[in-house]
């Protein structure tokens, strides 16, 4: 290659790049956020965010620590996300590598009549440039621009997944632990009936009682039968969505503890006992102050996904207003022809060929004009995107909010509530044994305690599902640790 074609290689090549940095690319302007400046109910913002604080901070339970790190590590649902960052990796280096030139080794040969009723032979082989856009008026930029977010936007993909699962792992293992408690809680209850049927049976059978009562307390007893069975299969389902979220069977060592029940309270000295409900879980999740929605715009990975994916709909706009400029490409070759395959390397046989091109859209039936529309419609679709994001995210964290400041008020009732259904209960028992009053209120007690306990268990449950949600919705858990 001779030092003449080197510098006019050169030259072309840095001429193309510097006038590259013309873009038709809008500029960027963030839409303003469609949502209050503050949560419905919250007077002063709190300083510290959710998204300081790591999962293995929020989580303060170490078997469901554990179990979190191994769903990390084994869900298929995260890795595929994580595997689409590198697809979409690869794509943004294909848009960024078509900005520079291929240079490849070419070889060719050529036979034909040469009109004179003889053969002509042509041999050549050099480097070969072929076709290379010059970026004038920044299509490729644009392209690797959006390229670029579309990257961006599936690592902040990978990072709400990976929020999702720590929230789904986290609540699944707290529904196990209280269907647990429940089926603990059913067990004794159908324990403590079995008992009241058999007295009423043997009542019934000395005609001290009436069929009434004991036809109520065979009903109660197939209630709680029921509740038993019910109970034993929410427990396997909950074991089945914590071996889907975590990618194999959860090691036994990882689920819940077995609830702690304390033996039935005496009613009488006849022995009749009261069922008791399991003593509540020491917390095991943190609280997370809520902030300002606008910390939600940097602290939610489902948004700035969303943002980055605006940008690249932005950038589109850019490469579709390109296409309405000459579009300037270079073919180029140098090396030794010659007629003959031995004289390919003699002296004179070198040289190169140049041959740029300007192709400027002058009728193309409407396509660049609809390519460019078609953009403008993306980008106003992504507008909407974000900011349905943004009020999807506000709404969570209200909601999440609404159960923070009402949930606790609601299980200390319950908590009350079920004290004093136990007293009724064993009250009850005591006036039945004494004669002051009838089976049926014995049974009536018996079935509210029941329902209480269980209503009690299912409000616990749901305000420490409500501390998950509220960590979810201000954007904790995918932390990088």
């Amino acid at each position: 290659m001779t030092s003449d074609f080197k510098l006019r290689l050169g030259a072309l090549g840095l001429a193309g790049l510097a006038l590259s940095g013309c873009s038709f690319t809008p500029k960027y302007e963030r839409p303003a956020a469609p949502v209050a400046a503050t949560f419905p109910d919250q007077t002063a913002p709190m300083a510290a965010q959710a998204d300081n604080m790591a999962w293995r901070e929020f989580v303060g339970d170490a078997r469901l620590r554990d179990l979190i790190a191994l769903a990390l590590a084994n869900n298929r649902d995260l890795r595929v996300a994580t595997l689409n960052i590198e697809q979409v990796r690869a794509q943004y280096q294909i848009r960024r590598a078509d900005q520079f030139p291929s240079v490849g080794l070419a070889a060719a040969g050529n036979r034909q009549p040469d009109g004179n009723g003889g053969i002509t032979s042509t041999y050549s082989v050099g480097l070969a440039l072929s076709s290379w856009e010059i970026d004038f008026f920044g299509r490729l930029g644009s392209l690797k621009e959006a390229a670029l977010a579309q990257y961006l936007a599936s690592e902040e993909a990978r990072h709400a997944a990976q929020t999702s699962l720590v929230a789904a792992v986290a609540s699944t293992w707290l529904s196990l632990q209280t269907n647990d408690e429940l089926l603990a809680l059913t067990q004794r209850t159908l324990a403590t009936r079995e008992d009241s049927l058999r007295l009423s049976k043997l009542r019934f059978d000395n005609g001290a009682t009436s069929a009434l009562d004991l036809r109520q307390a065979e009903s109660l007893t197939a209630a709680a039968q029921s509740a038993l069975a019910q109970q034993r299969r929410l427990r396997a389902l909950d074991l089945n969505a914590l071996t889907l979220l975590v990618g194999q069977t959860p090691p036994a060592a990882l689920l819940p503890a077995p609830p702690t029940m304390p033996e039935a309270v005496t009613a009488n000295t006849n022995g009749a006992k009261v069922p008791t409900a399991p003593v509540p879980a020491a917390p095991m999740l943190r609280d997370v102050p809520a902030g300002l929605p606008s910390d939600l715009l940097t602290r939610r990975a489902d948004i700035r996904q969303a943002e980055q994916q605006l940008i690249a709909a932005n950038a589109n706009i850019g490469a579709a207003r390109a296409a309405f400029f000459p579009r300037i490409s270079l073919t180029a070759s140098a090396g030794t022809a010659s007629s003959s395959l031995s004289g390919l390397f003699k002296d004179g046989s070198w040289g190169f060929t140049l041959a740029p091109q300007a192709l400027l859209p002058i009728f193309d039936a409407g396509r660049n004009n609809a390519n460019l529309d078609s953009a403008k419609a993306a980008r106003s679709i992504a507008v909407a995107q974000y900011e349905k994001a943004i009020q999807t995210a506000f709404r969570e964290v209200a909601d999440a909010l609404a159960g923070s400041a009402t949930l606790g008020d609601q299980l200390t009732a319950q908590q009350v509530q079920a004290t004093a259904e136990a007293e009724r209960f064993r009250l009850a028992e005591l006036r039945y044994r004494n004669g002051v009053a009838s089976f049926l209120d014995v049974l009536d007690a018996q079935r509210s305690l029941f329902t209480t306990q269980q209503a009690l268990a299912q409000t616990r449950l749901a305000q420490q599902q409500n501390q998950v949600a509220l960590y979810k919705a201000l954007g904790g858990g995918w932390t990088v640790e």
